[in-house]
């Protein structure tokens, strides 16, 4: 049976049903209860055709899932005087034919705009840039383009689904660099999983672009991934999943504790979930000056009394140094000031909020499903953040990486610093007036168009100030 809490009717699952209706009283009403009485939301009617017989109607439904739209189109097909004439995906209809494309930036109308940007005109670049390398940054798409780079191992909530399948997101990125901070994405989906041919792979074909944006490749290959590009390149590589995840993290904590009136030196982290972003947070938060993080894993607490933990978990370790009593989550929770879930759904209870300290934080932000639903949690905790579109507190990468990427290609630093990861938290957390702060209020929204232009003078001033910023402004 499905699980109707888990899935809320959204655009994501949206269909738009062509219907042909007998044109007599009462039938669109029909139509309308029967859509309600399944579950589905009803976000547009038009009317198609209208004849003295029959009126032909396009409805646009939000459903839950796949499943779901099937049983409203089913159950639409069973009334009478009803023909559904067609069903159509609005998401796939969106993602037809790709959602990018490349587009000329000056007019090829005359034989003299030819001659420049072609033949012989485009030669004098060619020269000017190998006479002085550093030109491309100024005279080559370059100066604004990054490349979204991934092996498709770790693909959203789907996992490893490989290079092709993984398209569509990495365009997405794309898209989302494009709209919100005018920076050209291009997605570089790789067909391996070997750590010394993407290192490789994306070494050669650095030249072209002004960052690396690496996105949704799986631990702990991930990490080598980074170290090592960061070290070959003189161009800014971030990886979002890791880094972005934890400058939101950081913007959204640091305004809910201003909320409980608590300091990040005095509280006490559980986190769980300690693969690449879970990994991510605990380093900046630490960074930052958080002293007492514990870090849980689908086998309880990892310590150093642990027999079972590979290499990144040993390093988690040696970097949080936890004091521990107690083997379970729940164990662990007693006297916590924070929750932060990048794990599983359902694996927190109100019980274990109640161990928690006074005016307890939770982030849960397993996707779909969080760590516990907010509606179970809120009348337990102070703050309360996910990372879905359909609650308060949407902790959304979105927030992080644009802006940052728009600061680093406009100072042309060579590397993302913690400096900057820092910067761009307390940007992003200082976008919200204090006097609009709220508990349901925490994080801005990703439409927030300050954002954007806040992160990236962050960037660019944490990079001029660090020496790292190869432009002046």
């Amino acid at each position: 049976m499905e699980d109707t809490q888990e899935y809320l009717p959204s655009a994501s699952n949206s269909i738009t049903v062509r219907v042909l209706i007998d044109n007599r009283p009462g039938m669109l009403a029909k139509v309308t209860s029967v859509i309600g009485e399944q579950g589905g939301n009803i976000g547009a009617i038009d009317i198609v055709r209208a004849e003295k017989e029959k009126l032909t109607r396009d409805i646009t439904i939000n459903t839950r899932s796949d499943d779901h739209a099937r049983s409203i189109v089913d159950e639409l097909r069973d009334i009478d005087g009803v023909e559904v004439v067609n069903t159509s995906d609005r998401t796939f209809l969106l993602h037809l034919g790709g959602k990018l494309e490349v587009e000329s930036k000056s007019p090829l109308r005359t034989r003299d705009q030819l001659s420049m940007a072609y033949t012989p005109g485009v030669a004098r670049v060619s020269e000017s840039i190998h006479e002085t390398p550093i030109d491309a940054h100024r005279l080559t798409i370059k100066s604004n383009t990054v490349a979204v780079v991934s092996d498709g191992t770790a693909v959203l909530g789907l996992g490893d689904i490989g290079a092709e399948a993984a398209i569509p997101v990495m365009e997405g990125k794309a898209q989302l660099l494009k709209e919100f901070a005018g920076v050209n994405g291009f997605p570089v989906c790789l067909n391996t999983t070997d750590v010394d041919e993407i290192v490789d792979t994306v070494r050669r074909i650095a030249p072209v672009f002004g960052g690396i944006n690496l996105e949704d490749i799986s631990a702990p290959r991930c990490f080598a991934i980074e170290e090592r590009l960061e070290e070959e390149l003189d161009i800014p590589v971030f990886h979002d999943d890791q880094h972005g995840t934890a400058v939101v993290t950081v913007a959204a904590l640091l305004n809910a504790l201003t909320i409980v009136e608590k300091d990040l030196a005095d509280i006490s982290v559980v986190m769980v979930g300690i693969g690449a972003a879970g990994t991510a947070v605990t380093e900046m938060l630490l960074q930052m000056g958080v002293e007492d993080i514990v870090g849980v894993d689908s086998s309880g607490p990892v310590t150093s009394e642990r027999t079972d933990l590979n290499p990144a978990k040993t390093r988690y370790v040696e970097m949080t140094d936890p004091s521990v009593e107690g083997e379970s989550l729940s164990a662990v929770m007693e006297g916590a000031d924070v929750f932060i879930g990048l794990s599983a759904p359902d694996i927190l209870d109100v019980a274990d909020l109640k161990r928690m300290a006074r005016d307890p934080i939770v982030f849960a932000m397993a996707n779909p499903r969080p760590e516990i639903m907010p509606e179970v949690a809120y009348p337990h905790v102070s703050v309360m953040a996910t990372g879905r579109s359909d609650y308060p507190n949407q902790i959304n990468n979105v927030l992080c990486f644009p802006g940052l990427f728009k600061g680093a290609l406009g100072c042309r630093t060579e590397a993302i610093t913690d400096e900057m990861k820092i910067a761009a938290a307390q940007a992003i957390a200082d976008t919200i007036d204090p006097h609009n702060l709220t508990a349901d209020y925490v994080i801005p929204s990703v439409f927030d168009q300050d954002v954007v232009e806040r992160v990236a003078d962050a960037v660019s001033r944490t990079a001029h100030e660090q020496g790292m910023a190869r432009k002046r402004t």
